[in-house]
This record gives C-alpha cells, sequence and structure tokens, in this order.
C-alpha cells in the first residue's frame, strides 16, 4: 500500500469554529478560459472563543490562484498570509485587525479558476455549454477560499455577469433583487438569499435555458413563483416534475406544517451531475435522469422517481436547509430524516404497500450488503478520510429506518409534535441527531435513551423468533433474540431497541387480541390491540400473550419495523397462509419471498451436491393462486370498470408473482455461488412459466390496454402486471411468445412497455430472438440517439444482458460514439450497470471483469475520483466469493493501491477494503 492519501477525521475531535461568517458577498464573471471570483466577508471571531482567541485564520481553498486579498480595505502582502494546495493562512491577525471589541472584520479575496477544466464536477464547473456548481459537501473550496463547513452559516448576496448571447439565463440562490446590463454584451443579475445557509448550499447556474413556469399559493396565502430550466429541447418533459413539486409543496403543508420561504423556487436539470440532485436554498440542481419525464421517453419507474426526488429535494428546505448539520458526521439527521419524509410521500401518491415493499427489496439486497463489508460504519460515523464516500446508503437508507423506527414508537401524533418543537427550537442552526432525538423525546415524554445505539453502532441486527402454544393455559410465548455481527472497530455489540410490529392470527387469517400477560383484558377505552409494537431491548426477552384461544401463526416485523435480519422457523404451509390470510401487505409479499427462498435453497444444495430434486410443488400453487386472483381481478375491470373500490392492487400482484432476485439471494450466503444460484433460479423460473403458461399469456392479454398513458398509481399497476406476465412468457422463448414481445416493441405508445420488451428480447438467447433483438436494438438507438437519457437506458439494456459475451459487448458500448467517460450518467450505464448489477458475468471465473473495472477505475480517478470510488464497491466485497475469486479481486485491489497519486476518495476504500 502506498503512503496514506488522506488523513483520518474523528467525530471526538470536532471544536466550534474560531471565526464566523455574518455576511458573504460574491461576484462571478464567468469567462470562457478562467472565471473571477472576487468574495467580500463580513467575519467575526467566534464569541464563545473570544477569552482565547486564535490569532491566525485558516481558510480552505482548492485548485485557483490567488490574485489580491486585503483586510479591512488594507491589501495584505505575501509575508502577511501563506498559501498551500488546501488553504489559505493568514498571520498576526490580531495586528492586521486593529482595536475591535467585537473581533469583526471584512475580509476580500479576488480568485482565478477554471470551470472549464473542472472534470471533479465539484465547486464551479463548465459542462455541455453550462456553468454549474456542486458544493455539498466540500466544493465551495474550490471557488473561492473560506470556512467550509457546515457549522458556519451565513447570509449570501451573489452577482452573476456573464456573455448574454451565451448565458441569457443567470441563476444563484434567493430572490433576484436586481440586474442590468455591460457595453459590449455582457449582464449581470444580484440575488439575495435572507437566510442563513452554510456554503454546501451556495449553487450558481449559468447557460442557455428555458424554463416552464408556474405558481404555487401557500396555506398563508402567499403567491410562490415555481420555474423549472432546462434545455429547450427538454421543455415537454418538465410537467411532471411540475406536478410533483406542487404536490410536495401542499404534502408538507399538511403534514408537517411546513411552508416555503422564499419568493421563487427554481429547479435546473444538468446533464454532468455526480449525484441525483441537490438541495441548494432555493435553487435546486437536478441530475436530468431525475427531473425530466415524458411517456414517450421516460419509464414507470423513471416517473416514480423523479416525483420521489423532486419532493426529497424540496423537502430539505427544511429538513437540512432551515436546520442543518452540524458537521458531516451528521449528514443523516438530514439526509436520513428527508428520505423517510420522501418515503412517506411517495406512500401517499401511490401504493403503500408497494412502495414499502420496494423500499425494504433494496435495503435488504443493498444497504445490508454495505453493512457486512469493510465499508460498514454507523449511521452516524465515528470518523472518515473523505466525506464523499460517506453519502451511502447507511446514511440515507439505514438513516430512514431510523427516522421510521422513531414514528413507530412514538406514533403519528407524537411524532409529529417532535418535528414541530425540532424546526421550532433549531431554526437557523447547525445541530446534530442528538437535537433530533431530543426533541423528539420531549415532546412525547418517550426515553429514547437506549434507542441512540442505533445512530452509534453498525451492523444489521438478527432477530431470532420462536413461538410456543400452551392450550391449557391459552399462552402464547413468543421469544425472542437479537444478536449483531461484528463489523470493523465493532467487534462487540450492545442490545438495541427494536420495534417489533406483530399481531397473531387465528386459522381462519383473522387477527386475535394481543394481550401480554398482566394486563387488563378490558382497559376501559378499548378491546386489547390486535396489532402491537413490541419493546425489544434486551439480548433474549419472552412476550406472553394471555387469552389467546388457538395455535396462533405470528405475523411478525410488520410493515418491515425495524431494519433487521428476521429469522422465524416458519413451516412452508405457513409461508403460504401468511402470503394469502395476513392482512399485512408487506408481510404477505415477505411470506411469497421467503417460500421461493426456501425451495431455491434447497435446489442450489442439491445442485451443489450434484443430486437431482424437484421443485416443491407448494410453490407452484401459491404461484397459482396469485395469478387466478389476477386474472379474476383483470376480467372484473374489463367488465365494469368503474368498480374501482373492489380491485386489487395490480402492482401488489405483479410483486407477488417475482422471484426473489439473484443480488438479494446471494445476501444470504457467506460464500456466494455465483454460478449456482443463476443456474438454479433460472430453472425454477423456466418450471413455473411452463407450468403456467396458458395463465400468464391470459393474464397478458387482459392486462393489454387501448387507454391513454397515465402515470399514475392504476396505470403503472397494470403496466407492472402486463409486463410481469409477458416476462414469464418470454421464458420459453417460442417463436409465439418472442413475436409477440417483438410486437409490443412496435406497437408500444409509451417507454415502459417499449423498455420492457426490449431488455427481453436483449436476454433472450434462442435463435429465433437474435434477428429480433438486434433488429430491436438497431431501431430504439435510431429513433432516440438524440435523447441522452433514453440512450443511457439502451446503454445500460445491454450492458445487464446475461447472454455470453457480455464483457466484449461493454467494451464496444464504451467505443461508441454517444459514450463519454467524463459524464458520470454514461458511466453508470455502462460501467456501473456491468460490474455492480451484472452478477454473473461480472463474476466470471476469469476475472477479466475485475481486471476491467479495475482498469476504469484507475482511469476515472483522475478525472472524477468521486464515481470512481463509488464504482469500487463490488471489488470491496471479495470476501464473499470463493478463494479463487478472492485472490483475483484482492489482486485487483492492490494494483490500484499501487497507483501513483491515488486520490483521497479512492485510497480510503481501497484501503479499507484490504485490511
Amino acid at each position: 500500500m502506498k503512503e496514506a492519501q488522506a488523513s483520518t477525521i474523528y467525530l471526538k475531535d470536532y471544536r466550534v469554529p474560531e471565526f464566523l461568517i455574518d455576511r458573504t458577498e460574491l461576484r462571478f464573471e464567468l469567462g470562457e478560459s478562467e472565471t473571477r471570483v472576487i468574495s467580500q466577508l463580513t467575519m467575526r471571531r467566534n464569541p464563545e472563543l473570544l477569552g482565547n482567541a486564535a490569532n491566525t485564520l485558516r481558510l480552505d481553498g482548492q485548485e485557483m490562484e490567488l490574485v489580491t486579498l486585503s483586510l479591512n480595505g488594507r491589501q495584505l502582502t505575501p509575508d502577511q498570509y501563506s498559501v498551500d494546495d488546501d488553504s489559505l493562512t493568514i498571520h498576526g491577525l490580531d495586528a492586521l485587525q486593529g482595536d475591535n471589541d467585537d473581533g469583526a472584520f471584512l475580509l476580500s479575496c479576488e480568485t482565478l479558476i477554471k470551470p472549464q477544466e473542472n472534470t471533479s464536477l465539484e465547486g464551479l464547473y463548465k459542462s455541455s455549454g453550462m456553468f454549474c456548481t456542486q458544493c455539498e459537501a466540500e466544493g465551495f473550496r474550490k471557488i473561492t477560499y473560506y470556512l467550509d463547513r457546515p457549522d458556519v452559516m451565513s447570509e449570501f448576496i451573489t452577482t452573476v455577469v456573464a456573455d448574454k448571447a451565451k448565458y441569457p439565463v443567470l441563476l444563484s440562490n434567493g430572490n433576484d433583487i436586481e440586474r442590468g446590463e455591460f457595453e459590449g454584451g455582457k449582464h449581470w443579475v444580484t440575488w439575495e438569499d435572507p437566510f442563513r445557509k452554510p456554503c454546501y448550499l451556495f449553487a450558481l447556474v449559468a447557460g442557455d435555458l428555458k424554463s416552464i413556469d408556474d405558481q404555487y399559493t401557500t396555506m398563508s396565502g402567499r403567491t410562490i413563483d415555481l420555474r423549472i430550466f432546462v434545455e429547450a429541447k427538454d421543455l415537454d418533459k418538465c410537467d411532471h416534475a411540475m406536478v410533483s413539486l406542487k404536490n410536495a409543496m401542499a404534502w408538507d403543508e399538511k403534514v408537517y406544517g411546513r411552508e416555503y420561504d422564499l419568493d421563487i423556487f427554481m429547479i435546473v436539470a444538468v446533464d454532468d451531475f455526480n449525484m441525483g440532485a441537490m438541495e441548494n436554498k432555493g435553487l435546486n440542481i437536478f441530475n436530468t435522469s431525475c427531473v425530466l419525464a415524458n411517456p414517450q421517453t421516460t419509464t414507470d419507474t423513471a416517473f416514480q422517481r423523479v416525483e420521489a426526488v423532486v419532493a426529497h429535494e424540496y423537502f430539505h428546505n427544511w429538513s437540512g436547509n432551515r436546520v442543518t448539520c452540524r458537521d458531516w458526521f451528521q449528514l443523516s439527521l438530514k439526509e436520513g430524516f428527508t428520505v423517510f419524509r420522501d418515503s412517506e410521500f411517495s406512500a401517499d401518491m401511490g401504493s403503500r404497500t408497494v412502495k414499502r415493499v420496494e423500499d425494504v427489496s433494496f435495503l435488504r439486497t443493498h444497504q445490508f450488503a454495505e453493512d457486512a463489508g469493510p465499508m460498514a460504519h454507523p449511521v452516524r460515523p465515528d470518523s472518515y478520510m473523505e466525506i464523499s464516500n460517506f453519502y451511502t446508503l447507511t446514511i440515507y437508507e439505514k438513516g430512514a429506518e431510523v427516522v421510521r423506527m422513531i414514528h413507530e414508537l412514538l406514533g403519528a401524533e407524537n411524532f409529529r409534535k417532535g418535528s414541530d418543537l425540532y424546526f421550532q427550537r433549531h431554526d437557523g442552526q447547525a445541530v446534530t441527531t442528538e437535537d433530533f432525538v431530543v426533541a423528539m423525546e420531549e415532546a412525547s415524554g418517550r426515553d429514547l435513551t437506549l434507542f441512540r445505539r442505533w445512530y452509534s453502532q453498525a451492523g444489521t441486527p438478527v432477530l431470532t423468533v420462536s413461538g410456543r402454544y400452551n392450550s391449557e393455559e391459552q399462552e402464547y410465548h413468543l421469544r425472542v433474540k437479537q444478536t449483531c455481527p461484528a463489523t470493523p472497530g465493532q467487534p462487540e455489540k450492545l442490545p438495541l431497541h427494536i420495534p417489533l410490529k406483530m399481531a397473531l392470527l387465528d386459522s381462519q387469517g383473522q387477527e386475535i387480541a394481543c394481550q401480554l400477560q398482566g394486563e387488563s383484558k378490558d382497559t376501559g377505552e378499548s378491546d386489547p390491540q390486535q396489532e402491537r409494537v413490541l419493546d425489544v431491548t434486551e439480548v433474549e426477552q419472552v412476550f406472553v400473550f394471555a387469552n389467546v384461544p388457538e395455535a396462533p401463526v405470528p405475523s411478525l416485523l410488520r410493515g418491515f419495523s425495524a431494519p433487521v435480519k428476521l429469522q422465524c422457523d416458519y413451516s412452508r404451509d405457513e409461508l403460504v397462509f401468511l402470503m394469502t390470510q395476513d392482512s399485512d401487505g408487506f408481510n404477505r409479499w415477505n411470506a411469497a419471498q421467503s417460500l421461493a427462498v426456501d425451495v431455491i435453497q434447497e435446489l442450489l444444495q442439491a445442485h451443489q451436491s450434484g443430486s437431482s430434486v424437484s421443485a416443491d410443488p407448494l410453490l407452484s400453487q401459491a404461484f397459482a393462486d396469485v395469478l387466478n386472483t389476477a386474472i379474476v381481478d383483470a376480467e372484473a375491470r374489463a367488465n365494469n370498470a368503474q368498480d374501482s373500490d373492489a380491485f386489487a392492487d395490480q402492482a401488489m400482484l405483479a410483486k407477488l408473482l417475482a422471484l426473489p432476485s439473484e443480488a438479494y439471494l446471494s445476501e444470504l450466503y457467506d460464500v456466494v455461488d455465483v454460478d449456482g444460484i443463476h443456474a438454479v433460479r433460472e430453472r425454477l423460473a423456466s418450471d413455473l412459466a411452463a407450468t403456467h403458461k396458458a395463465a400468464f399469456s391470459r393474464l397478458f392479454e387482459l392486462c393489454r390496454s387501448d387507454a391513454p398513458y397515465v402515470a399514475d398509481a392504476a396505470g403503472i399497476g397494470q403496466r407492472a402486471l402486463k409486463n410481469t406476465a409477458l416476462a414469464w412468457m418470454v421464458r420459453a422463448e417460442t417463436p409465439e411468445a418472442l413475436s409477440v414481445c417483438y410486437a409490443q416493441f412496435e406497437q408500444a405508445e409509451n417507454m415502459t412497455d417499449r423498455d420492457a420488451a426490449l431488455r427481453l428480447l436483449t436476454n433472450a438467447q434462442s435463435d429465433y430472438a437474435e434477428p429480433l433483438r438486434e433488429k430491436a436494438l438497431s431501431a430504439f438507438y435510431e429513433q432516440w440517439q438524440h435523447e441522452a437519457l433514453v440512450v443511457n437506458q439502451w446503454f445500460s439494456i445491454q450492458a445487464l444482458s446475461d447472454r455470453p459475451g457480455a464483457l466484449s459487448r461493454v467494451k464496444a458500448l464504451m467505443a461508441h460514439s454517444a459514450f463519454d467517460i467524463r459524464n458520470p450518467n454514461k458511466v453508470r450505464s455502462v460501467i456501473g450497470a456491468f460490474c455492480q448489477h451484472n452478477a454473473l458475468h461480472f463474476h466470471d471465473r476469469s476475472g477479466e471483469g475485475y481486471a476491467f473495472l479495475a482498469d476504469q477505475i484507475i482511469v476515472l480517478d483522475g478525472l472524477n475520483p468521486q464515481i470512481a470510488a463509488r464504482l469500487l464497491t463490488p471489488l470491496t466485497r471479495w470476501r464473499k466469493y470463493d478463494a479463487d475469486r478472492q485472490e483475483k479481486m484482492k489482486a485487483e485491489l492492490q494494483r490500484i493501491a499501487q497507483q501513483s497519486d491515488l486520490s483521497p476518495d479512492v485510497y480510503e476504500v481501497v484501503s479499507k477494503s484490504l485490511k
């Protein structure tokens, strides 16, 4: 391993800032070869430290040229300050500042930067003819010298000057207060943001953009101007984002009482962007993939993503902007809370059960894997080398689950009281996760002392649950044990406070009153709860339920009430019972998945031993039951389109007809049999497809519709069920099924159906499929080659194909004229899709996939370290594979480690992975 490329930063070393910035005035003179940035910072010593004030001032700054520097109007000479690669330090501040009781002074600085050469896409950069910023987490230090930390909050006034013909739109945070023109074709706009914010929330955009405009009237009667800026060619793809924004504003007022504060809210779509979107105050900057949506170019999944991300960034206006993080260790304070908020919003906009299923599927497949890997860390980390590496699923998704558990423990009413207190108490402040928990405690009266361990302890807990019925006493004993595996730096784990939502079901599927032993049967207010949340707080506990008239089937972890792995010795018959009888939609789906997992694991064990075992017919019968329900429902819809209240959730039925993914199955094993899992799952799927061929064909026909495309819950569910049926039909790869699939591709009037058909054709392996596949791929590209997001889709469809020769196809895609390794979306759609989501071919025994990824990371590290570090994840999990693959993966990690001048981003991930 080379010498350390970055120092470690520890939470325990946090100190309040020695200086504060009350007002920040910025002037940007945008040029084609360089940009001039002039800053005037109204600063003062932190009153908390006036008795121990520092005599030096250190400001963060990278990749810029210092032109002039002055303090209180006096230009400083080079002997009064020093500059290195990461900072500017002013020496002898006391003498320079003069006699000033409050420690206030004005620091003026002029720098030159080159956005055109900034391939990292951090700070101010120019891409596709547009100037754009990305300052979270530490990008502002590439713009001007500043105290680049989230607990330094300032009012900002920004003036942007640029060529009017090339950059007619000039945007920044806040309200547009003044504008004008200069001779020579330049113009300027001044923006004022009256709300104090840290510099990571600063934003600037300049380009030739058009906008769609609307207005929103807040609950107090204020009129807010809404504007979404895009390239002219994309104006027809903004309506959905605008509707989503207005829905989010109304929802936040209704559910959280939060009203928007500025006079204008703006969104800008940018094609070259490291993240999905950024919540800069009043000027949200979005990756185009998270804002543009049109039925012809966008799938249902992408429509839903746009809705969720627009809401997420808007919700940050309070949970992140008005109340922000004290330091980056508290990142989940804003991200976990806001992910929870956007998840609840999406659930209210569509199917709550399906949304929960999708969120948990993602969590269990990806975040649980992160918890089990070398980068495992608590929701509030103790240390980091490079903060960009901690924009993780643990911070976002597990952080959201931690907030959800608080909501579960307190109830909706008390949670709202807690959030109201939190926003009221800390408005305009930079705070910690502890401040959030304290507000929840004080508002609800609930002690969350033990619960705090969720913030400081890494890893995924395991709940082992067993039940015993005593017929003589009519008691049911539920024994719960909790454990958590060791994670890096945390070999020993303490018990957590886990909310276990559950119910007891009788033989007819009805919920039995859950009366714990010692509780009164009649409280005088209501009958004992039929569903309740158990407080699991010890290593082992036994909960005894009284007055249970028959042996029940426990419905456990309802709604996935905690981010844990549940182990319960359900029989397959009990899983079928839960799948068909449980009133909790999530648990119905989870039982179906558990049944399939159990059968697949049995088949895999036989496959590995060389024996032959047939799949349990119980699984096929369960599929038949769901299929029959779906067909009956579809027939009812066809015969009585008005009786919508009686209809099933078609999106949920589609989920019930899906086998567990190979990625999820892999997470269930300490050592992954990549080839075996793929072979067994494919064989089982083919058998189910053949057995229920007629039923899937019938379902497909019933779900076909000539109705106009609408991206609502009903339309999305109908298309999901139809395309699920088509996928099962195509598994047979008969000429008839493939012809139906190609016909859908040709005749589709929306991208959802077109994309589904193309993916199926691209994965089909029969001789009959080859000409159809090539014809479809060619036609798709020819039609959509001028739509960047659709081309990315075309790339990923091919990179994900499990047909032989995958790596060769990926390399050919990288040589395609539409591919650009400097564009993160292109990188994710080809390299990311193959290495992170095509396990069968990435983990080919030759090791060529590992070498390919290492090559790309080495190249990308010199261009965009953030993207390079994020792509590393598949190699970091080398311990999950057999000895031969382990050695090959480690060798590639070591090859990366031996590169000179590794970025801190990549160095941290590689070094931790090889420990």
